[in-house]
C-alpha cells in the first residue's frame, strides 16, 4: 500500500472519529462519504460501496467504545437507555448487514441517503429545554425507544453505520434526553450496534482489513480527544454542529445518487 494513501487513509479515520467522540455519532456518517469520494479525488482507486461499509462497521465497533470510555466519568451514561436500546439496534442490525449482501451499491447509497435525510430533519426542529431536565430525573417511553431502534438498526446494518447520527436526533427530538446523556449514551449503543454490523460484514466478506486498520487506528487516537472536548462545549453549539454536518452529507450523497 502506497504510504500516501496510508496517510490519507489516517487524516479521513482522524477527522471523522474526533467528530464521532465529540457528537456521540459513530463516525460513519461522515467517513462514508469521505472513504467514498476523497481517495479518487487523489488518483487512487475507489473503495466500493461494500467494501466502505464493511470498513465503517468495523471501525465504528471500535471509535465508539473509545469515545465511551472518554465519557465514562459522570452520570452521562443512561444504563436502562443504552440497554432498551442498545438490544433493540442490535436485533435490528443483524438483520439489516446481514441482508445488505443483496443490495446493489446504487441501493446502498439510497438506504444512506434516505436515513441522512431524516436525521438531518429531525435535527433542525426546534428542541426546547431538553437541557433544563437534571440527569437524574431523565425519563422516557421505553417501548418507543426500542421500536425506533429497532428500525433505525435494520437501515444502519445495511449501510455499514452505528446508527448514532439517526440515534441522536430520535432521543433529542422523540424521547427528549438531554444533549450531553444523548451523546455518551448513542456512543455505548452505537457499540451495541456495531457489533452486529461488524459480524455481518465479516461473515459476507465485505471488510477490507488493511485500509480498516489504518482508519481504526487514527479514530482511537482522535476519538476520546473529541469526547474531551464535547463536555466542555456548549450543547446549542454540538447540536448546530451535528446539525449541519447531517445535512451537508445528506445533500453531497443525493446529489450522486440523482
Amino acid at each position: 500500500m502506497d504510504i500516501s494513501y496510508v496517510v490519507l487513509l489516517f487524516v479521513i479515520g482522524f477527522i471523522s472519529s474526533f467528530l464521532s467522540g465529540m457528537l456521540g455519532i459513530g463516525g460513519a456518517i461522515v467517513k462514508y462519504p469521505m472513504l467514498l469520494m476523497i481517495p479518487t479525488v487523489f488518483g487512487f482507486q475507489a473503495l466500493t460501496a461494500h467494501e466502505v461499509s464493511g470498513i465503517s462497521a468495523l471501525d465504528v465497533l471500535f471509535v465508539s467504545i473509545a469515545g465511551v470510555i472518554g465519557f465514562r466519568k459522570g452520570s452521562y451514561l443512561n444504563k436502562s437507555l443504552i440497554t432498551v436500546m442498545g438490544i433493540t439496534v442490535l436485533i435490528g442490525t443483524f438483520i439489516g448487514s446481514f441482508g445488505s449482501q443483496y443490495f446493489t451499491e446504487a441501493q446502498i447509497n439510497i438506504v444512506y441517503g434516505i436515513l441522512a435525510l431524516l436525521a438531518a430533519v429531525m435535527m433542525f426542529i426546534p428542541k426546547k429545554k431538553i437541557d433544563d431536565i437534571p440527569l437524574e430525573e431523565v425519563t422516557y417511553n421505553k417501548p418507543l425507544a426500542g421500536i425506533l431502534a429497532f428500525i433505525v438498526g435494520i437501515g444502519s446494518g445495511i449501510v455499514g453505520a452505528g446508527g448514532g447520527f439517526l440515534l441522536i436526533p430520535i432521543m433529542l427530538l422523540v424521547l427528549r434526553i438531554p444533549t450531553r446523556m444523548t451523546i455518551a449514551s448513542s456512543l455505548a449503543i452505537t457499540f451495541i450496534s456495531s457489533i452486529a454490523g461488524s459480524i455481518g460484514k465479516i461473515s459476507t466478506g465485505q471488510v477490507e482489513y488493511v485500509t480498516a486498520v489504518v482508519v481504526i487506528i487514527a479514530g482511537l487516537i482522535a476519538a476520546p480527544i473529541g469526547a474531551k472536548i464535547s463536555k466542555k462545549m456548549n450543547t446549542k453549539i454540538l447540536q448546530g454542529i451535528l446539525a449541519v454536518l447531517i445535512l451537508g452529507t445528506a445533500v453531497k450523497i443525493w446529489i450522486d445518487i440523482l
